[in-house]
């Protein structure tokens, strides 16, 4: 990580699932925060010396022997402090207080009740207030430490906000991050630029600048080879490095032949016509169709696809002689999941999404500008950057492609009547206004052919699927409600327009965290 903020805040990850959103909440608040795991924290907090602290929720209890703790040096700096549920029991237990299992578990929507103002709810909520919260906690804090007073309680939880303005602490029992919370964004906001007093100057304007004072140091006149996807991540990267170093900056986009209709082109295009950074295409559909031949199971399919980018990649690489840099467009979700401490899903869900990492043979540094940024911040670079809206804007595509939207064995003629099916419905999903409003759309040709009657003839075509869905973070999603007016015009059209495919079923299910896409 970039060590150059001035103002920092400090999150230390008990392990919540939560812990991105008060990092995203803090940096809409414009003030620049990291994430460490709480085994890391104490090196964290001596490196990057942060003007705030804040604490995580938790799968663990503080109640059990060898749960996980703050630094002592957290609470020693002088500095203001927010414990987020496990976070406030933590600072309890660490300060002299007690924490208890709760009676009476909070899981879900709740309301508080506000008995004392504080900095922490100025301008948001007043003495009487009965706010909406989200808990979730079977825990709770039984007695608070010397110097605190509770200025918010709930039903389950008689401390379920608690402050020592003295020594700007202070703790919720439930999770401003999220947007359950209706005002918890506001609440960090009064706590990171209010009682912390940072000045909110973290803007993609400014980390432009700073980015690529950070990339030229980094270089210096050596060469960078980038690998271009097509996606928004590697070509703000992209365009992010040679607005740094110039023509030192060689792009290689794999066509791997599992990409949607046109957007190979349309991306040539875009960086050597209207960017004129060098690029160099590599057509190499053949060589993953041949083989992919065959190959039905998901997993087997995506480590071909990996094996083969990885060596079409290198060798192009080894052409082009003399790179001492490799770039990548690694985003901060990717750097968490490195260093969590939690294990959990992530392996599986990098798996589904991408092809893989480049090896290490390759012997080049990584030069990684977006690796403190979250999606919608990459966004807002590109936009600062000069990226189209409609490129910025564009759906999520993962790695191995239209391989994973083709369930079953892929064929060349099975990928042309899937690309042919896509197209029509994205087309559709932009002429109806709807396109910025779904987070990710896209068909999928299953491996069943049905019956069907079109006109006086009888067919023998494939089913195609539809998936929309709405998405705040990317790792859950919930179905788009189209109206039948839209699905009926839709699937009137790629039945008319697509041969092969003589159904058409839309797919309304919700997806829990890591399962976006199909399969």
């Amino acid at each position: 990580m970039n060590d150059t903020h001035s103002d920092t805040v400090l999150i230390i990850d008990f392990g919540s699932q939560l812990t991105r959103l008060i990092a995203r909440r803090v940096r809409e608040a414009g003030v620049y925060s990291e994430i460490v795991p709480f085994q890391a924290a104490e090196a964290a907090f001596a490196r990057l010396a942060p003007k705030a602290v804040i604490l995580s929720g938790s799968p663990h209890s503080t109640i059990d022997i060898g749960s996980p703790r703050a630094p002592k040096a957290v609470f020693e700096a002088g500095i203001p402090v927010l414990g987020i549920c496990y976070g406030e029991q933590t600072m309890c237990a660490q300060l002299g207080g007690a924490v208890e299992a709760a009676d009476k578990r909070e899981f879900g929507r709740a309301f508080l009740k506000v008995v004392k103002d504080s900095p922490l709810f100025a301008g948001v909520w007043a003495k009487g207030d009965a706010p909406q919260v989200l808990m979730s906690h079977g825990d709770r804090v039984a007695a608070v430490p010397a110097g605190f007073s509770v200025i918010a309680i709930s039903e389950g939880a008689p401390f379920a906000a608690i402050a020592d303005e003295k020594r700007r602490f202070y703790a919720v029992q439930f999770h401003p991050e999220a947007v359950h919370t209706p005002d918890g964004a506001r609440l960090l906001r009064n706590f990171v630029r209010n009682i912390a007093g940072l000045k909110g100057g973290w803007s993609m304007a400014a980390y432009e600048e700073q980015a690529v004072a950070a990339i030229r140091r980094q270089v210096g006149k050596g060469k960078v080879i980038c690998g271009l996807s097509g996606g928004v991540d590697s070509s703000v990267a992209a365009l992010l490095i040679h607005a740094a170093i110039g023509d030192n900056l060689t792009c290689i986009l794999v066509d791997h032949g599992l990409m949607r209709e046109g957007e190979a082109a349309e991306v040539v295009a875009m960086f050597r016509e209207h960017y004129h950074i060098k690029l160099v295409h590599v057509d190499a559909a053949e060589l993953f169709l041949t083989a992919l031949a065959g190959v039905s199971d998901p997993e087997q399919k995506r480590k071909i696809i990996g094996r083969l980018f990885v060596e079409t990649f290198e060798r192009e690489a080894r052409k082009l002689g003399g790179a001492e840099f490799l770039a990548q467009g690694t985003l901060y979700p990717d750097v968490i999941e490195s260093v969590s401490f939690t294990g959990g899903p992530s392996v599986t869900i990098k798996s589904h999404h991408n092809v893989g990492g480049l090896p290490e043979r390759m012997n080049m540094q990584l030069v990684e500008p977006l690796r403190e940024l979250f999606k919608d911040e990459v966004r807002a670079l590109g936009r600062v950057l000069g990226l189209p809206a409609d490129f910025i804007n564009r759906h999520p595509f993962p790695g191995p492609g239209l391989a994973i939207r083709c369930p079953g064995a892929v064929t060349a003629e099975k990928l042309a009547i899937l690309r042919a099916a896509d197209a029509v419905y994205l087309d559709e999903i932009r002429q109806a206004g709807l396109y910025d409003t779904i987070w990710q759309a896209f068909a999928v040709l299953l491996p069943v052919q049905t019956v069907g009657v079109m006109g006086d003839g009888r067919t023998y075509e494939y089913v195609c699927a539809l998936r929309a869905v709405t998405s705040v973070d990317g790792m859950t999603a919930d179905f788009y409600p189209y109206n039948m007016e839209f699905l009926a015009r839709v699937s009137t059209r790629i039945t008319n327009e697509v041969r092969g495919i003589n159904r058409v079923v839309y797919d309304i299910t919700s997806k829990p965290p890591g399962t976006i896409e199909w399969e």
